[in-house]
């Protein structure tokens, strides 16, 4: 019961002489050290545990920055590929532009050329042909040929081959054409005194036949002839050949 009663009186009256007495303090304080960590324990440890968060904090941020840099690099190498790419499929793009156009400026100069020319000497062909007295096809072909080649930078050539596989006829024969080239350009073409509907898709055939043989599409169909059956100007129309009968009839394309 003593002992009980120092402990409850220690208890109430401590505090007061802890808070009057310094050397009681001192005491206590030595008596009970071991027991806590006294303030500057506790400070140091508090400034540590601080320390390796802000360690901690600073790597991470590290480590997102270099991650943002990096992603940052892939996206600006990926915008770089992209408009490098597309810069040259513009490139292309223009290029095939400019030689599809150069193609089509040079085959309108070819065509109006031509077409001027034989409205200027169109008349000049049915002349010949009154007084050289043409009775054969040969003699009306070497004479437009020439007329052709005396007035325009071109040349006229008879094509002569020998069709194998029957492709045109049917069975294996000579087929004979004209070609004019310029420029690169390549225009097939018909040189006749009259031309009928079988005529004209034989021409057509022959035509396709010249293009298959010697791999390359032609420019132009082109037949020039003063009697045209006008069936076979309709069928000429849906097999896209171009027909002249009278060089005054000629319209600009």
């Amino acid at each position: 019961m003593a002992i009980e009663s120092v402990s409850e009186t220690l208890k109430r009256e401590l505090p007061a002489l802890l808070r009057d007495d310094p050397d009681l303090r001192r005491y206590v304080l030595d008596l009970t050290r071991r027991e806590y960590a006294d303030r500057q324990q506790t400070e140091d440890r508090f400034d540590r545990i601080l320390e390796e968060l802000r360690q901690d904090r600073e790597a991470q941020e590290r480590k997102w920055a270099q991650q943002d840099r990096k992603w940052e690099q892939a996206q600006e190498e990926n915008k770089r590929k992209w408009e490098e790419q597309d810069r040259k499929w513009k490139q292309a793009q223009e290029e095939q532009n400019r030689k599809w156009e150069e193609s089509r400026t040079e085959s309108r100069l070819l065509h109006k050329e031509t077409m001027a020319q034989l409205q200027k000497h169109g008349r000049r062909i049915s002349a010949l042909g009154a007084r050289w007295g043409m009775r054969s096809e040969a003699s009306f072909r070497n004479a437009l040929a020439g007329i052709l080649e005396e007035n325009f930078d071109i040349r006229v050539l008879n094509v002569n081959e020998y069709d194998e596989q029957g492709e045109v006829f049917g069975r294996p024969a000579q087929i004979e054409l004209d070609v004019i080239i310029k420029n690169g350009l390549l225009l097939i073409c018909e040189l006749k005194s009259s031309m009928s509907k079988a005529d004209m898709y034989l021409f057509e055939r022959k035509a396709r036949f010249y293009e298959r043989r010697h791999n390359r599409k032609a420019d132009r169909l082109i037949v020039i002839s003063p009697m045209i059956d006008k069936w076979a100007e309709k069928f000429a129309e849906e097999l896209g050949i171009e027909i002249y009968s009278d060089s005054s009839e000629v319209e600009e394309i």
